[in-house]
């Protein structure tokens, strides 16, 4: 007599979720373009904001570019000024212990 197989059969998809056909071949209900144009009519009228959908210049998109290539080099130095204060300081502080420890 053959042992019986220990396999479960879970058929196709991810059993967390009920293995139903239905849940894994969903499309989404509402297209992003509806909130798209939803959310400008709500910034319009709330915030009088209008979002212009417009091509920009070449001179446009490179003055966009530098600019937040100015603010990744300024977030840099400044990541790279306070992770040298830290790890002096963390230096410094195994240095004294060291000393403390040496000295008893």
């Amino acid at each position: 007599m053959a042992r019986r197989s220990r396999r479960h059969s879970t058929g196709f998809g991810y059993i967390g979720f009920g293995n139903n056909q239905s849940t894994f071949n969903q499309k989404t209900s509402t297209p992003f373009s509806v909130y798209k144009e939803k959310l400008d009519l709500e910034a319009h009228l709330h915030y009088e904001m209008e979002f212009m959908h417009k091509n920009l210049s070449k001179a446009d998109k490179e003055k966009i570019k530098n600019k937040i290539r100015k603010q990744e080099r300024k977030l840099f130095r400044r990541t790279v000024a306070i992770s040298l204060i830290v790890f002096a300081f963390v230096l410094y502080v195994a240095y004294y212990l060291i000393n403390q420890i040496l000295s008893h």
